[in-house]
């Protein structure tokens, strides 16, 4: 079904292409982020639930 309308798009072939390269961009660009990232801001942001106070 689906097969006749990817038919009908013209340069159909290139729209894969262009999802995995911003996938694989967006994926390094985490991975630098995560090793890149400062300790400090992980540690705050990971302790953060059990920082909060109550409001009683």
């Amino acid at each position: 079904m689906f097969k006749y309308y990817f038919e009908q798009i013209h340069n159909v072939a290139i729209w894969p292409i262009i999802s995995l390269s911003i996938f694989f961009v967006f994926f390094i660009g985490l991975l630098w982020w995560v090793f890149k990232a400062d300790k400090k801001y992980i540690n705050d942001m990971r302790n953060l639930p059990v920082n909060e106070t109550k409001n009683s």
